[in-house]
C-alpha cells in the first residue's frame, strides 16, 4: 500500500528473482525527485535495514542540494511538539518580503506510517514559497513503536502550532491547506474530516487552537482500510504494524482509522489525485472518498491519471502539481 517493503516476499507476478542488487547509475540520478528515488530503492531486493539506510541517505542528499532563492526564507528543525520526548520538528519556507498575512500549506510525508522523512518535501516548500505561500513540512511519530492514533495527534498538533504561531511567521490561520502523499494523503484526509473532534485531538500543546483546515489535497491516500487487503501489495504487512493487528484481530481500529467513516457536511473542500494503476493504494479508494464527500455535499474534485502508479512522474507529476497549485490558489489565495 505504501511503497516501502521490509521483507523478501515470494513473487506473485512471475517477476525475475535475479534482479541486480545495484541498479544502473542513472537510476540514482540526483536530478530525480526524492519520492521517485526512494521508490527505486524500495523496489530493489535488498535487506530492509539497508533500504532504510539508503532512503535516509537519498533524503539527506536532496536536502543538501536544495537551492533556496535569495527572496525565500528557509528554516529547518523548528520543534512544534514533544510527545514522549520525541522532539517533533518542522521545516518552513516563506517569502522574505510580504505584505500582511499569507496562506499556508502544510505538507505531510508518506512511508507506510513507519518510514519516510519530512526533508523530501523541501523542494516543494520552496516552490510554494515562491508562489506566495508559507510552506511547512513536519515529522511525526512512526510505527511500529507508535501506532494509531499517534500520527493523527501529531499532525493535529502541527496545525495548532501553526495557528498559535501565525503572527511571527506571517500566516493567516484561517487559510491553512494541507497536502500529503500515500500515508501522508491519509493523514491530511483525516485532518479534513475530523476537525476539532476531541477523540483525535491529543494533548500536544496549544489546546485553544482549532485543527480545522481550509482545504485538502490528497495524493493517492487510502480512505477505507477494511477494503485494503487483497487490493494492495503490502497492506497485510503495513497495516498490522500501525493498527496493532490485522483486519480480524483489530477490526475496530481499521474502521476508526479510515477517513471514509468520518465524512460529514463540515469536511474541508478536497482535491483527490490518484492513478488508475496504483498497486499500493487502489484507485477505487480515491473514488470512494470522492463519492462519500459528494454525498455529504462537500466540495470535491478528483484528478484521475490514467495508467499512473503509486507516485507520479513525468507528465503525470506535472499535471498533478498544476492541479494542486490551482486548487490551493482557489481556496487559499482569496481572503473570505
Amino acid at each position: 500500500m505504501f511503497r516501502i517493503n521490509r521483507k523478501r516476499r515470494k513473487s506473485t507476478y512471475n517477476e525475475p528473482m535475479n534482479r541486480p542488487i545495484i541498479p544502473p547509475a542513472k537510476s540514482l540520478n540526483t536530478r530525480l525527485d526524492p519520492a521517485r528515488s526512494i521508490f527505486i530503492l524500495a523496489s530493489m531486493r535488498i535487506p530492509a535495514s539497508l533500504t532504510v539506510f539508503l532512503c535516509i541517505a537519498v533524503l539527506k542528499l536532496f536536502a543538501a542540494e536544495l537551492q533556496v532563492p535569495d527572496n525565500i526564507l528557509f528554516e529547518k528543525g523548528i520543534e512544534y511538539a514533544n510527545p514522549d520526548d520525541q522532539h517533533l520538528q518542522l521545516n518552513l519556507a516563506r517569502p522574505k518580503q510580504s505584505e500582511g498575512s499569507l496562506p499556508c500549506v502544510l505538507c505531510i510525508h508518506g512511508g507506510g506510517f513507519r518510514a519516510g522523512n519530512r526533508e523530501g518535501y523541501n523542494p516543494l516548500l520552496v516552490k510554494l514559497a515562491e508562489h506566495g505561500y508559507v510552506a511547512v513540512t513536519v515529522s511525526y511519530r512512526l510505527a511500529p513503536k507508535y501506532q494509531f492514533p499517534a500520527a493523527i495527534y501529531d499532525v493535529k498538533a502541527a496545525v495548532r502550532w501553526l495557528k498559535a504561531n501565525a503572527a511571527p511567521y506571517h500566516i493567516d490561520p484561517d487559510r491553512i491547506g494541507v497536502t500529503g502523499d500515500s500515508a501522508g494523503g491519509h493523514l491530511v484526509q483525516f485532518l479534513g474530516v475530523t476537525a476539532d473532534l476531541k477523540q483525535f485531538e491529543g494533548d500536544e500543546g496549544n489546546p485553544g487552537q482549532s485543527t480545522r483546515v481550509a482545504c485538502v489535497v490528497n495524493r493517492y491516500g487510502p480512505s477505507d482500510f477494511t477494503k485494503s487487503y487483497g487490493k494492495s501489495v503490502d497492506a497485510a504487512e503495513v497495516l498490522p504494524l500501525w493498527l496493532g493487528g490485522n483486519l480480524e484481530t483489530a477490526h475496530a481500529k481499521h474502521i476508526i482509522s479510515s477517513p471514509l467513516n468520518w465524512v460529514t457536511p463540515a469536511a474541508a473542500p478536497t482535491l483527490i489525485l490518484h492513478g488508475t494503476d496504483d498497486k499500493y493504494v487502489a484507485y477505487e479508494q480515491g473514488v470512494w472518498m470522492r463519492d462519500r464527500l459528494q454525498a455529504c455535499g462537500v466540495e470535491v474534485e478528483m484528478l484521475t491519471l490514467e495508467g499512473a502508479g503509486h507516485g507520479f512522474k513525468g507528465a503525470d507529476a506535472e499535471k498533478a502539481e498544476q492541479a494542486m497549485f490551482a486548487f490551493f490558489d482557489k481556496h487559499l489565495k482569496a481572503k473570505p
